[in-house]
C-alpha cells in the first residue's frame, strides 16, 4: 500500500524570516550542490539576503553562478535580480584559510606569528582528518555572527561525511583532552624545576615519541601546543555554539537525492542520523525524477506497436528503405522511458513508505546541465510549484 507523501513546501520555508540556516546534505552525484545554489537564488530573489557556503571542492557552484572562481570571502553573484531587495553571494571554504584567520583574531600578533610558522601547525590546518568539518563549524559560525546575511545555505560534502561536522566539537575536545596533548603541554607548563624531576615513565614516553616522531617533529608539535594551549577553550565554546545553533527552529536540514537505489539508501541514514542528532529535517528533495505525462501509452503497449510496425517494414525485402524504423525507435524509447519512471516511483514509495513523515519535493530531470543563473532559477522555480 503506497503512502501519499507530506510535500515539501519550499517557498514557505524561505519566506519564513526566522529560517536563518539551510542545510543541504547528501550523497555525491545528486546534484546537491545545484539545489543549495538554486536555493540560494530563489531566497535572494525573493527578498532574503543570502549566502551560499559550499565545503565542496568542486567548481560547480562557481560556474553556475557565473564567478571564475570562490574563495574564503563571500563574493556577490551579479544577474541577479534584486527589485524585491534581495542580494546573493556565494564562497567555498578554505580550510587553513579559516584556521589562520582564527589563530590571527584570537592570539596575539607576535603569538599568532609564532604558530602560522610553526611546521606543526601547518600540517594540522591542511590535512589532519576532521579539520575540514571543524572548520566548516567555524565558518558557519562567523557568517551567522556576522549578521550581514538573513539566510546562509550551506552546501556540504559529498557522501556520509557530509555529517560529519555534526561530531565537531566531540571530536575536537578528545583530540585537545587526548593524552598526548596533556603530555606535550606538562613540561612547558611546570617549568625547568619540574623537568629536574622528570620522572621515568615520562622520559619514557618522550624516548618512544622521539623514535617515532624524531626530535624536530616533536619539538614542534610541543612548540605549537604550547603557543595554542590558551586557545583551546575558545575552540571548544564555538564549536558547541555552532552545534546548538543547527539544532535551533531557525535552522532547516534538507537532505537530497536522486531516484536511485544507493542515494536514497545514503538518504535513509541521513534522516536516522539527524533524528538521533534531534536536527531539525525539514524534508527531502528528490532530484532528476523522470515524469511522465498522464495519458499517454503503457510500456506494454509502445513496445507493441514497435513491433507492430517492424514487421510492416519486412515485406518489403531487406533493400527496401524502412518506412516505420523513426517510429518504432521513439516508441521504444517512450517505453525504456516508462519503465523507468515506474522503477523510480517504486523507489520513492519504498523511502516514504520507511518515513512517511518528511515531506517531499521532487524536481523533474533537466534535459542539460545546469550551468548558469537561468538554469537555477528553473529549478528554484520547480521547487517552489510544490503544492501540499
Amino acid at each position: 500500500m503506497s503512502v501519499t507523501p507530506v510535500r515539501l513546501e519550499m517557498d514557505r520555508i524561505i519566506d519564513d524570516r526566522r529560517t536563518r540556516i539551510i542545510v543541504c546534505c547528501g550523497s555525491g552525484g545528486v546534484g546537491k550542490t545545484t539545489a543549495a545554489a538554486a536555493i540560494g537564488l530563489r531566497a535572494a530573489e525573493r527578498g532574503r539576503q543570502a549566502c551560499v557556503l559550499t565545503v565542496d571542492p568542486a567548481r560547480r557552484l562557481a560556474q553556475s553562478m557565473g564567478l571564475t572562481s570562490l574563495d574564503n570571502t563571500p563574493r556577490q553573484v551579479d544577474g541577479v535580480d534584486t527589485s524585491s531587495g534581495g542580494s546573493l553571494y556565494a564562497m567555498m571554504l578554505d580550510m587553513k584559510r579559516t584556521f589562520d584567520e582564527i589563530v590571527e583574531a584570537h592570539a596575539d600578533p607576535d603569538r599568532a606569528a609564532q604558530i602560522l610558522a610553526n611546521p606543526f601547525y601547518r600540517s594540522l590546518s591542511s590535512s589532519f582528518a576532521g579539520t575540514q568539518e571543524y572548520m566548516a563549524m567555524e565558518k558557519l559560525g562567523q557568517l551567522r555572527h556576522a549578521e550581514e546575511w538573513d539566510l546562509i545555505v550551506v552546501d556540504t560534502p559529498p557522501s556520509r561525511s557530509a555529517l560529519d561536522f555534526l561530531d565537531a566539537p566531540r571530536r575536537l575536545g578528545q583530540f585537545l583532552d587526548g593524552k598526548l596533548i596533556r603530555l606535550l603541554t606538562v613540561p612547558a607548563k611546570a617549568g625547568m624545576s619540574y623537568m629536574r624531576v622528570l620522572n621515568a615513565g615520562f622520559a619514557l614516553t618522550t624516548s618512544v615519541l622521539t623514535k617515532l616522531l624524531g626530535a624536530q617533529v616533536l619539538k614542534d608539535a610541543q612548540t605549537f601546543v604550547t603557543a595554542f594551549d590558551t586557545m583551546f577553550g575558545g575552540f571548544r565554546e564555538r564549536a558547541e555554539w555552532t552545534y546548538r545553533l543547527l539544532q535551533a527552529p531557525g535552522t532547516a536540514f534538507l537532505v537530497i537525492a536522486a531516484p536511485e537505489p544507493d542515494a536514497l539508501r545514503e538518504a535513509s541514514y541521513f534522516v536516522e542520523r539527524l533524528d538521533t542528532e534531534r536536527m531539525p529535517l525539514a524534508g527531502l528533495i528528490l532530484n532528476r525524477v523522470h515524469a511522465t505525462a498522464a495519458g499517454r501509452l503503457s510500456a506494454a503497449r509502445s513496445l507493441a506497436a514497435a513491433e507492430t510496425l517492424d514487421m510492416l517494414d519486412r515485406p518489403n525485402g531487406p533493400e527496401a528503405q524502412p518506412r516505420y524504423s523513426i517510429a518504432a525507435a521513439a516508441l521504444r524509447m517512450h517505453a525504456e522511458r516508462m519503465n523507468l519512471s515506474k522503477r523510480e516511483r517504486r523507489l520513492a514509495e519504498h523511502f516514504t513508505s520507511a518515513h512517511p513523515a518528511i515531506p517531499l519535493a521532487e524536481v523533474v530531470a533537466q534535459p542539460e546541465d545546469i550551468h548558469d543563473l537561468d538554469g537555477l532559477r528553473k529549478i528554484g522555480t520547480l521547487l517552489g510549484r510544490q503544492s501540499p
